[in-house]
């Protein structure tokens, strides 16, 4: 670089990991949420997220390694599909409790200036980690522009053209988009009724609000101090109790727990217009989707030349405008109209298209009973590999583990139940009291109720097992961890 050419700005992507989904179950769920899923392409919504940001790396832009902010629960998963993008991460933040985004944004703030020292104060680039965009290069574009605006003390937000008068988000009305594809913010409003809708979209001045925004670290701690001190001073609290282990980063989990929840929105982008702080638009026109419903998936997905959306091993006749979604059998739908259909292996949805926002509602009511299929598939990733269920009774449980090469699970006791082990592929070292044992295909050992015990692949290649549970309680709470290499209680 010449002594003339400016430096690259410093940009940091931060991605949104957190929330639940709920709107895509029985796909989604609190366990294994929608951003770790793969709805469009071959990655998941978050990889999706990640390999956006980065490709906006060029001559003008540095860009550091993402910086994600997410919870406890989804920590390893987050780590497992960074590894296999090849992209480790700056840090991984992990709130103690859900506070909304501002409090989210506020921490990735306090990251950027804490981790480099002498250069506190990027550019940040956030997104969700649950959207999905068709044209990248448009994309890539319009962040581009936003950077530019961001760079200069200015505050820029993603605002995607509207295709249809959508009653499920929220709108920016802003001024005529100038040169650059920017306009100046005139204000947000909320979600409209359809009759409001259709007059926004004959307007021309409203835009989706995509929940992505850009601006400097610095720039949004003083907008934040200066509308919500309580959050700002609530934050650093927690974050200088923090503490750090590997890659995770975790705040004090009873200062954060007292930090006031509230979104981005609310906290200080609503309050800027008229403010005097520099708040522009991008236009963004890429194809964007949040998937925040069934409804959504089918807008995006390939369809037939009547309507129809299938994924999986799925036959569908005489419909129309009708979403299958099969996960692990054959699912036939005949003289359907408008409706979803998506199965897994422990439940089905049927619903009404128009109606996909509402299965939430079967969501909450799955909580309200205490059911497992609120919060896990039959299928439980686990930082080690996975288990699934495939069949039980009132006193037994069988499940396929899969433990990854080098992985372990926790040495641990069962007060309720009993456990027999067949290796089917792979080699085990199995840990049953002060005895070690090496097993291969087909060898099996018996773990005593009330015995410490522990299984671990030592081996390079996967390692499956059959385990067979027997006892008078089998839920997945009748664990006792003595040493566990994932920091879990």
């Amino acid at each position: 670089m010449s002594k003339n050419e400016p430096s690259p700005i410093q940009v940091l992507p931060v991605i949104m990991a957190g929330g639940s989904g709920t709107r895509l179950w029985p796909l989604s769920r609190a366990g294994y949420p929608k951003q770790f899923l793969v709805l469009s392409g071959r990655q998941s919504l978050f990889q999706q997220a990640v390999a956006r940001l980065l490709d906006l790396a060029d001559a003008t832009l540095a860009l550091r390694p993402p910086l994600i902010v997410g919870n406890e629960e989804h920590r390893f998963l987050v780590l497992d599909q960074l590894e296999a993008i090849g992209t480790p991460p700056a840090a991984v933040i992990l709130e103690p409790a859900g506070r909304n985004t501002a409090p989210a944004l506020t921490l990735a703030a306090l990251q950027a200036r804490d981790a480099v020292p002498g250069d506190a104060d990027p550019v940040l680039v956030v997104t969700p980690a649950d959207q999905t965009v068709t044209r990248p290069e448009a994309f890539t574009a319009a962040m581009r522009r936003a950077v530019a605006v961001a760079a200069e003390g200015g505050i820029a937000i993603l605002g995607v053209m509207p295709e249809r008068p959508e009653t499920g988000y929220g709108y920016i009305r802003s001024s005529a988009a100038g040169d650059g594809g920017e306009a100046v913010v005139e204000r947000f409003v909320e979600k409209p009724d359809p009759e409001t809708a259709m007059a926004y979209l004959a307007d021309g001045h409203y835009a989706w609000n995509a929940g992505m925004f850009v601006l400097r670290a610095s720039t949004w701690m003083a907008a934040l101090e200066r509308f919500r001190p309580d959050i700002a001073a609530a934050c650093r609290k927690a974050w200088g109790a923090r503490g750090t282990d590997a890659a995770f980063v975790r705040p004090g989990k009873a200062e954060f727990q007292a930090v006031p929840a509230e979104s981005v929105d609310y906290a200080v982008m609503e309050r800027c217009p008229g403010s005097g702080i520099d708040i522009r638009m991008v236009a963004l026109d890429a194809g964007w989707n949040d998937l925040g419903a069934w409804e959504a998936v089918w807008q995006v997905a390939a369809r037939d030349a009547d309507g129809n959306a299938c994924n999986g091993d799925a036959i569908v006749t005489d419909s129309r405008n009708t979403l299958v979604h099969a996960t692990s059998r054959l699912v036939a739908a005949v003289g359907l109209d408008n409706v979803v259909v998506v199965e897994t292996p422990d439940a089905v949805l049927v619903a009404d298209r128009d109606k996909s926002q509402d299965v939430k509602k079967i969501v909450t009511r799955l909580g309200q009973e205490q059911r497992g299929e609120h919060a896990l598939h039959r299928k439980v990733h686990r930082p080690w590999g996975w288990y699934d269920s495939i069949d039980q009774g009132p006193r037994h449980q069988v499940k396929r583990i899969l433990v990854k090469p080098g992985a372990s699970l926790s040495l641990q006791m069962h007060h309720h139940r009993a456990e027999h082990w067949i290796v089917v592929s792979g080699t085990a070292e199995v840990t049953v009291g002060e005895q070690v044992l090496l097993l291969t295909e087909n060898q099996s050992t018996y773990i005593p109720l009330g015995q410490r015990h522990r299984l671990a692949n030592p081996g390079k290649v996967p390692l499956e097992i059959i385990e067979v549970q027997s006892g008078s309680y089998l839920g997945e709470d009748d664990i006792v961890r003595y040493e566990d290499t994932y920091g879990r209680a």
